[in-house]
Formats: structure tokens, sequence, C-alpha cells
């Protein structure tokens, strides 16, 4: 589509007629409690394609699949007693699960890039959650942005990467965890391993699978794993304790900058701001970014993440 970006209300009226794109094949952009997605129904080719089409997406990087409930995620992978225990646990919320695909899924191809697996995640988002039930499909639903760029963490920012082409948008506001779900591989036997961290922490995973396997290396098994990812398209300075005057400086605890992610050092905090502060310096008219030191620990490696795959060039 082209013209002014559609602004959907998330009100009764505006979710029947997102639900109504999205079954006739259409994309819609959707609040979650995490960033925001670009959601197509997950059981059409044709759907897929034009996610990425409109991201300008590599086919091999795999696509989450968002779920009304853990019975319409058990009828797309297989669960063990590991993958019961996390969805009970963690569910509706911000974990994705790589899952083997179950056979006769119905899955369109494009949604697992070839792969034996699928990535699930049932949001904890209301609006989100009210989307699901009422358009009773599983959707599959990338960040909303383009390929690399900094994910959205509001639907303005929605409508800055994707300008007249953007699709509608449902106004949910400002995303509460702002930061992409932790992504986790099951593997036959309860092997288990990170594949992105994000809001839920390694140690609440450990307590209850014990430790993780080891990593398989350089294999795409998920979204965000590309060494590159989250960029602002221009260069980013990473643990800046004395930023230089002419950078646009996103401080952190005792570093103040132009804007900071937490002033009182809260990590929950600072990845909620991470993607808007990062939206914030790709606007300025300073030619750098640089981000103050965030410890490495608890949800910091998290951002640290983020924060490596967008200094990368």
């Amino acid at each position: 589509m082209s013209g002014k970006p559609t602004l959907i209300a998330p009100d009764d009226e505006g979710l029947v007629r997102a639900a109504a794109i999205l079954r006739e094949g259409g994309l819609v952009a959707m609040p979650t409690e995490t960033v925001y997605g670009l959601a197509a129904r997950a059981d059409s080719s044709d759907a897929v394609a034009q996610i990425y089409r409109t991201k300008g997406r590599p086919d091999f990087n795999p696509l989450i699949v968002h779920v009304a409930s853990v019975q319409m995620a058990r009828a797309l992978g297989v669960f063990d007693a590991e993958a019961e225990a996390l969805a009970a646990r963690f569910w509706p919320g911000p974990l994705t699960l790589v899952l083997p695909l179950r056979e006769g899924a119905g899955i369109a191809p494009a949604v697992t890039a070839g792969l034996g697996t699928i990535a699930l995640r049932q949001p904890g988002h209301r609006v989100a959650a009210r989307l699901l039930a009422e358009v009773d499909l599983p959707l599959a639903a990338p960040s909303a942005n383009r390929s690399n760029a900094v994910s959205p963490t509001r639907p303005e920012h929605v409508v800055d990467s994707f300008g007249d082409t953007c699709p509608p948008v449902i106004d949910g506001g400002p995303c509460e965890a702002g930061l992409e779900s932790t992504i986790v591989a099951l593997d036959a036997g309860g092997d288990w391993r990170m594949l992105r961290p994000g809001p839920i922490a390694t140690e609440d995973l450990t307590d209850l699978l014990g430790p993780q396997a080891k990593s398989r290396g350089a294999t795409i098994e998920a979204p965000g794993q590309l060494a590159k990812h989250y960029s602002p398209g221009k260069p980013v300075l990473l643990n800046q304790s004395k930023p230089d005057a002419s950078a646009f400086v996103i401080g952190f605890g005792s570093v103040e900058g132009d804007v900071s992610l937490s002033s009182s050092g809260d990590l929950a905090e600072a990845a909620s701001c991470l993607y808007a502060a990062l939206h914030a310096g790709a606007a300025s008219r300073k030619p750098v970014i640089a981000v103050a030191p965030i410890p490495e620990e608890g949800m910091g490696r998290a951002i640290n993440d983020r924060l490596r795959r967008a200094a990368t060039r």
C-alpha cells in the first residue's frame, strides 16, 4: 500500500478491522510487550512473502509465530516436558520457544526458513492477545521495521521506518519491555540453548531447566542472530564513560547524555528505553552515537547484545 499510514485504534471495532485485513492476507503492525511486530497469517506463503518484501529481510532468517494459546502452539510445534514447563511458567510473555516443527502444521515454508523447527510465542500484551483471539490464526510477526534497522517500540517508529509504504498500525502506545523476546531452543533429550537474550534472564531458565547445552556455532536458528542488526545507520561507539562532545550520547547511570537509558541505573528501564534512544540518535544531526557502559549482568546482557549488533559495520 502507499499513501498516509493508517493508525488503527486498539478497541473492539479496530481489532475486528485488523483481523479482517490479516485473514485476507494483508499486513498489520501490532503492539506486543516487547516491540511492535509486522504480522501476517503464518499459513499463507503469499502473506509471509509480503513480510519479507516489506522488511527487505534475508530469506534465511526465520520468523517468530505468535499464537493465541498453548493449544494453538501445540498444533504447530512438538512440546516435550521442558517446553510444557517453560510455557506454563513464562507464557503469555516475552519467551520464544524453538521447537521441532509438527508434521502437518500447515505453516508457510518461508516462516521456518527451511528448518525443521518453528519459533513460537504467546505474547502477553493485552491488544496482541485480543487480536490473536479475534483472528484465530497463528501470525508470523517479526519486528515492524526495515531489516537491520532499529526495532520499533512506539507506533511512530513503525511509520518512520516504512514511510509511505507503511501497513496499518494498531496504536497500542509504547511497548512495556522494549526488548525482543528471549529465544530458547529445546533439543531432543532435554537439552536447551539460549539463542537470543531478552527480558527473561538466563538465571531464570537455569533454575527451571538446569545448565544449558553448548552453542552450535554460526547456524542461524532464530531471528536476531545476524551479526549486524538493529542498525541506526551511523557509527555506534560502546562503553563510552567520557564520550566526545561531537557524539550523540546515550547515557546510563552517572554518565549523562542527550538522552539517558536510566539515570538511576535501572536495567529494566534501560531495556524499555533502548530502541527509542537509538531512534533519537539516528534522527540527530550528530554523526556518531556514543553509548555509556552497561553492566554485563541480568537484562544488561540482552541490552549489550543488541548494542553490539547495532555497532557492527
